[in-house]
């Protein structure tokens, strides 16, 4: 039965009355707000003052917004003019908890409520919701009343159910923008394998995507941490697959992914596949022969990786010209990653970047094959906080050099030192990656790509702002870089005899 108040009057009509006079009730100075139903009104935020025209017509907006908010959630807590019961059962348990709404309000933010209610011809509306979405059901309903919400690691995916399913969009944009935005945030377990997860079961390209770049930029730390273990079969393939990965060695990802099948004992199969996404041409030779010996799981599969291994120890032995003209070295058994170990690039820490340009040197080896690791390569890099191209560059004239130079953005330059006949047949991708704080600890900010026929970077932070003190780009006023050269063979490749 449908309740009334006040003589009579219907539920619902005396709801949007009280709601009105919430809205456009004006706020008494010193006295009780009788909508309020006895709560001072000079408890409340002063309303604040917005400029909104010019000041020769005088004419200003009164913004009582803030006010609005306290009532409502007043509204929602006190549950006064309730004409709803939400019974909130919890799924494959007894218990159950009580929200006392309103009908307007419910109807006004969810067309699934406002259908529920149109069809339950009762005061009592039962819902039934999984454990995780039960505990954060009265923050959801609060949401509706109020449209602000505070929000854990672990309320990200529930309430992202709840708004999902109640058809509430700003809520369930406002979270994958949440998530999106605090996958560096630190957690006892770990949350972005299961954000992951949970983007793929949705759908939402955006957050798969930015789940899966995070652990791909990052996944040194990632190995090290609990987390690790708890990637599915797809998720830990989709990873061994790309060339983006940023970690100390391809023997450090060998040893995870060990780690890994010991852990969680998966298919015959699966183990095959993850097996065969291994690098193992990136590996140095001293390490395959102890892989060989050593490892348990190289020893149970060996045969369904042995001719890749084949392909390594002939990579090793001969040198890479020689090995194009009878193999494919197109391919990505010799293409390496983003290693961070000393043959292949070198950390660079620029204080103050804004100040003037900067250069340091640095070596790598030639090559990852037996015949090239003992080469070395000096590189030169260079930075500048303000640089124009050199076309624009001639259009100004001496007395415009500060103008010049204020206009410019920021480069990058890495180039070798020398030139080389070993060089010939080898193409060098340098990767520059940009390592921040953030969530209180460092991650990767970003990752620029440049070929040998560049030498630069033409996007090279060219959405940072240096001067900014607290740019999220920089770390206690510096800016973090590591320079990898990784070369590239496939330009070997010639007619097979």
């Amino acid at each position: 039965m449908a309740h009334t108040y006040e003589g009579g009057i219907p539920a619902r009509v005396y709801l949007g009355t009280l709601l009105v006079a919430l809205c456009f009730h004006p706020i008494s100075v010193g006295g009780v707000d009788p909508v309020l139903n006895g709560i001072p009104s000079s408890s409340l935020p002063a309303a604040a003052l917005k400029q909104e025209v010019a000041l020769e017509n005088g004419a200003t907006t009164l913004n009582h917004s803030m006010a609005m908010v306290q009532r409502m959630e007043g509204l929602l807590a006190q549950g006064n003019g309730s004409d709803v019961a939400l019974r909130v059962q919890t799924v494959n348990t007894d218990e159950v908890k009580v929200i006392q709404a309103h009908t307007l309000v419910l109807s006004l933010q969810s067309e699934v409520f406002e259908e529920l209610l149109l069809s339950h011809n009762t005061s009592t509306l039962v819902l039934r919701e999984p454990a995780d979405c039960a505990a954060v059901f009265d923050k959801f309903i609060r949401y509706l009343y109020c449209g602000d919400i505070s929000v854990r690691l672990d309320q990200a995916i529930p309430l992202h159910k709840l708004a999902s399913k109640y058809r509430v969009w700003s809520l369930q944009q406002g979270l994958s923008q949440y998530m999106t935005g605090h996958l560096s945030s630190d957690s006892p377990t770990g949350h972005v394998v299961g954000w992951y997860q949970y983007a793929m079961q949705i759908g939402d390209a955006n957050l798969r995507d930015s789940c899966l770049q995070y652990l791909s930029w990052n996944l040194s730390s990632v190995l090290q941490s609990g987390e690790w273990g708890s990637i599915s079969d797809d998720l830990l393939l989709s990873l061994m697959q790309r060339s983006d990965l940023i970690l100390q060695s391809e023997l450090e990802l060998y040893e995870a992914l060990e780690a890994w099948i010991g852990q969680n004992q998966p298919a015959g199969l699966t183990v095959e596949n993850a097996l065969r996404q291994v690098r193992y041409g990136m590996i140095p030779p001293q390490h395959l022969f102890r892989l060989q010996k050593q490892s348990p799981v190289m020893l149970k599969y060996y045969e369904s990786i042995r001719d890749l291994l084949f392909l390594a120890f002939q990579f090793h032995s001969a040198s890479p010209v020689q090995l194009a003209k009878y193999f494919d070295v197109n391919c990505s058994i010799f293409t390496p990653r983003n290693y961070l170990s000393p043959s292949w690039g070198s950390p660079w820490v620029i204080n103050n970047p804004t100040r003037d340009d900067r250069s340091f040197s640095f070596q790598t080896q030639l090559g990852p094959s037996g015949s090239d690791a003992s080469k070395r390569v000096t590189w030169n890099g260079l930075f500048s906080p303000r640089w124009l191209p050199l076309s624009v560059r001639s259009a100004y004239t001496n007395e415009m050099q500060a103008t010049r130079t204020d206009a410019g953005r920021p480069r990058i330059i890495v180039t070798p030192a020398t030139s080389s006949p070993d060089f010939a047949g080898v193409s060098f991708q340098k990767t520059v990656i940009v390592t921040a704080r953030q969530g209180g600890k460092m991650v990767v900010r970003h990752v620029y790509n440049f070929h040998q026929s560049t030498e630069e970077a033409g996007d090279f932070l060219v959405e940072a702002d240096l001067h900014r003190r607290a740019s999220e780009y920089l770390i206690d006023s510096s800016l973090y870089l590591h320079v990898v050269v990784k070369p590239l063979y496939h330009s070997l490749i010639v007619a097979r005899k």
